[in-house]
């Protein structure tokens, strides 16, 4: 006899409350595990594509470690250095981007002349505040990150931790898929498969308009001639995930440099503005459609409101588990309202009339 629906809801409740007591307790010790659950979630079509080109799954997961270890190696001894470096200088300029700024608005607004003109002192302030702020900023990010995330789990744990979950991946939906209650077994697996479709349609095609939208903003801007084209790049394609803030943080802070760089030379300081605009058109009309799709299921608003709502909360772990959590959230959400509406409680007396038509028609036949 199955379970009375109010003991079900107890019991799916505490199992809610477990887990986001488990996430915000363990938060630190639980986000290498997570950050492999992550990498291998991420990586299984890949290697259920190798296994049909005739690999074993313990010889395509070691192809895909191995090319994964290029790359980090590749990323860390040639990009990352120049970033760091132009991201450093970036910092270290804001005073004289300032002082550059103050002469323009004192060339154009004399009035601003005036020693005592509050305008003025803020912006002799300005850059100072940046620079200090800034380097702040870049030395608690690298000290913080080092904290949370030594450098031993980078190199040992986290690769460690994606390869066995890639290797058993497939195992473990099994076993999991063996647990599952009996009498909702179906309703439990359409709902992962749905949660699933949303998760594989955002987040591994937004990792990939990630990647190349950063990677074409880079190049095109270094190409340009904007000093410090591969730091914008880097950021406008790290936040292209959250809906509209990537390119426009990524767009001032690009036609805010070039400003500064080439005034005067309205040509380059255009071709800085085209990029972002070929890059926004590139990316709503074909990487997003290709590689994410239209009907995802995550609202943009939803999910801005989710990585604020899970980081503020649980911090970067939060916003690790935002996304999946938020796809659950809507699928179970988009469950309920159907439920609801093919429920007496919504239909009211017509569907309880259909109901009693439909049972008088069976009888009749009968």
């Amino acid at each position: 006899m199955a379970l009375p629906m109010r003991d079900q809801a107890r019991y799916w409740g505490i199992a809610a409350v477990v887990f986001l007591l488990l996430l915000w307790f363990l938060g630190d010790v639980i986000l290498p595990f997570l950050v492999g659950g992550a990498i291998a979630y991420f990586l299984d079509p890949v290697a259920d594509r190798l296994e049909r080109l005739g690999l074993s799954r313990t010889a395509a997961t070691a192809v895909i470690s191995l090319i994964g270890v290029l790359a980090v190696i590749l990323l860390v001894l040639a990009i990352i250095p120049t970033l760091v470096n132009q991201l450093t200088a970036l910092v270290n300029s804001a005073p004289e981007m300032t002082r550059r700024m103050q002469a323009f608005l004192l060339e154009h607004f004399p009035e601003l002349a005036d020693s005592t003109s509050t305008v003025r002192q803020t912006l002799a302030n300005i850059g100072a505040a940046i620079q200090s702020k800034g380097l702040e900023m870049v030395d608690g990010v690298i000290s913080s990150a080092m904290g949370v995330i030594s450098i031993v789990v980078f190199i040992v744990v986290v690769p460690v931790v994606a390869f066995y979950l890639l290797l058993d991946w497939d195992h473990m939906i099994a076993r999991i898929d063996a647990m599952l209650p009996r009498d909702h077994a179906p309703v439990v697996r359409q709902l992962a498969r749905e949660i699933d479709a949303v998760l594989a349609g955002f987040v591994r095609g937004q990792v990939s308009v990630c990647m190349l939208l950063g990677t074409f903003y880079a190049v095109a801007l270094m190409l340009a001639g904007l000093q410090f084209g591969l730091v914008v790049g880097a950021i406008a394609g790290a936040i292209t995930f959250i809906p509209y803030i990537g390119s426009l943080i990524g767009g001032a802070l690009a036609i805010g440099l070039a400003l500064y760089q080439f005034w005067g030379e309205w040509l380059h300081i255009a071709a800085v503005a085209g990029i972002f605009a070929a890059g926004q058109f590139i990316e709503g009309n074909i990487l997003t459609p290709k590689l994410v799709g239209r009907s995802v299921g995550l609202h943009p608003v939803w999910l801005i409101f989710a990585l604020s709502a899970f980081g503020t909360v649980f911090g970067f772990v939060g916003m690790l588990v935002a996304v999946p959590v938020a796809a659950a959230i809507g699928v179970l959400t988009r469950f309920a309202i159907g439920q609801y509406q093919s429920s007496l409680l919504y239909q009211g007396h017509a569907g309880l009339t259909v109901t009693d038509t439909d049972d008088t028609k069976e009888v009749g036949q009968g």
